[in-house]
C-alpha cells in the first residue's frame, strides 16, 4: 500500500473517531462475528481455494452462474488481478475516482488516461461525457482496451442509473473494450436495483462487475471481494492469475453468514440516507460546499480562505480523522471526504468543525 494514499490510518496516530473510511458504522453483524469465530478451529487446514460454498450462495443471490464468479482478498485484489489477467496496453479511467485502478494498471505496464468529471455538475458521470471522452481517445489513436468506472463513484458518492451504464457498456462492447464497473457501494443506495448492472450481466461479455463485503458488512479487516464476469473465459483467466488461497477460511465463513443479513443491509441503507442529510445540512450551515451524494459518504470543499488540509489537521488534534482528497486527480487539498457514521457521532464531528470555524473567525 502506498503511504498516505487512503484513509483509515488509525495506527500511526491517535484517533477516537474515524470518518476517513466508508465502512458501515453499524459494525459487523452479530451472525457474521459468530460464524467467523466458529471457523477459527478449522484454520489448521487450508481454505477452499475455489470458494465453492460461497460461490453457490452468491450465485443464487445474484442470479449469476457460478463459473462467472471470482473471489479475492477484497475488491482491490481483484482490481490488480484483472489488470494482470487482461494485460491491456491502454486504459481509461474517470477522475476523480478510486486510485487503485490507476495503480493496478500501471503495475501491469498499461498506459492509462483519465477523463475529468465536471465540478460544475457535481462531478457526475454521464453517458454523454463518457462518449465524448472515448471519441477523443479514439481520435488521438489511444483507444483503450479496458475502462474502469466506479458506480457509485468514490470519492464523490454519485450514482449513475442502470440505463446510462448500459449505454456506456454498449459503447464499449461496440468498440471491443472491456468495461470494469466497481459497485462496492451499491448496497448503501436506497434503490440499488435502479443502478446495478448485475441483472444485465449476460448481455455484455465485455463486462466485469466488482463487489465487496468490506463496506456494507463492515468487514474491512477480513478482506472479501468478488468479480462477476460477463464472459466465463474472462473469469477463468482471472482465476489463473490469482493466488490460490487468497480468501481465508474465516473470510469465507463470514461471507456466507453476511449473505443472510438482509434486514441488516436494508437498515444500513436507511441509516446512511438519514446520516447523509444530517451531515450535509450541518456542513452547509458551517460554510462548506457539499457535493451531491447517493451513498454513505460526502465530498465537500472548504472555503478558498482556508489553507490546504487545515481542517484535517485541526480535527486530528481532537482525535477525529477525515479523508483529505488532495491526492485524487481532479481535486485539490481544499476537498475532503467524510463517511456517514451514527447520528451521535456525526454530531461530534459537526461540533468539532463548528469550534474550528469559530476559532478561525476570531483570528
Amino acid at each position: 500500500m502506498r503511504e498516505d494514499s487512503h484513509g483509515g490510518d488509525i495506527y500511526s496516530q491517535p484517533v477516537r473517531l474515524d470518518f476517513s473510511v466508508n465502512v458501515n458504522p453499524m459494525g459487523i453483524p452479530e451472525g457474521v462475528v459468530r460464524a467467523a469465530a466458529d471457523s477459527i478451529s478449522r484454520c489448521a487446514s487450508y481454505p477452499d481455494s475455489r470458494c465453492l460454498a460461497l460461490s453457490r450462495a452468491l450465485a443464487e443471490k445474484k442470479s449469476v452462474r457460478e463459473a462467472r464468479i471470482v473471489w479475492g482478498n477484497g475488491a482491490a485484489d481483484l482490481i490488480f488481478g484483472l489488470a494482470l489477467a487482461l494485460k491491456p496496453k491502454g486504459a481509461l479511467t474517470a477522475a476523480p475516482t478510486f486510485s487503485e485502478y490507476g495503480h493496478a494498471l500501471r503495475a501491469a505496464g498499461c498506459e492509462t488516461d483519465e477523463f475529468f468529471l465536471p465540478p460544475k455538475e457535481g462531478f457526475a458521470l454521464t453517458k454523454e461525457g463518457f462518449e465524448q471522452a472515448l471519441k477523443r481517445q479514439i481520435a488521438a489513436g489511444r483507444k483503450p482496451e479496458l475502462v474502469f468506472l466506479c458506480n457509485p463513484n468514490n470519492p464523490t458518492g454519485r450514482a449513475v442509473s442502470r440505463g446510462q451504464m448500459e449505454e456506456i457498456a454498449r459503447m464499449c462492447l461496440k468498440e471491443q473494450i472491456y468495461l470494469a464497473v466497481d459497485q462496492c457501494f451499491e448496497d448503501f443506495l436506497e434503490e440499488p436495483e435502479k443502478v446495478s448492472l448485475t441483472p444485465v450481466l449476460d448481455q455484455f461479455p465485455n463486462l466485469v462487475i466488482l463487489g465487496a463485503f468490506t463496506k456494507i458488512y463492515a468487514m474491512a479487516g477480513l478482506r472479501l471481494g468478488y468479480a462477476l464476469c460477463g464472459d466465463e473465459k474472462v473469469a477463468a483467466t482471472l482465476k489463473k492469475v490469482r493466488q490460490p488461497w487468497s480468501v481465508s477460511t474465516v473470510a469465507q465463513e463470514a461471507g456466507l453468514a453476511a449473505l443472510k443479513e438482509e434486514d441488516y443491509r436494508r437498515q444500513a441503507g436507511r441509516q446512511a440516507a438519514r446520516g447523509r442529510s444530517q451531515l450535509k445540512e450541518g456542513l452547509e450551515k458551517l460554510g462548506f460546499q457539499v457535493y451531491p451524494s447517493d451513498v454513505n459518504f460526502l465530498l465537500f470543499r472548504a472555503p478558498e480562505s482556508w489553507e490546504g488540509e487545515r481542517l484535517k489537521r485541526e480535527l486530528l488534534k481532537r482525535g477525529i480523522l477525515i479523508r483529505g482528497c488532495g491526492n485524487f486527480k481532479g481535486l485539490d487539498p481544499s476537498f475532503y471526504r467524510v463517511c456517514v457514521r451514527l447520528p451521535q457521532e456525526n454530531e461530534v464531528l459537526l461540533k468539532a468543525i463548528r469550534e474550528i470555524v469559530e476559532e478561525g473567525s476570531k483570528t
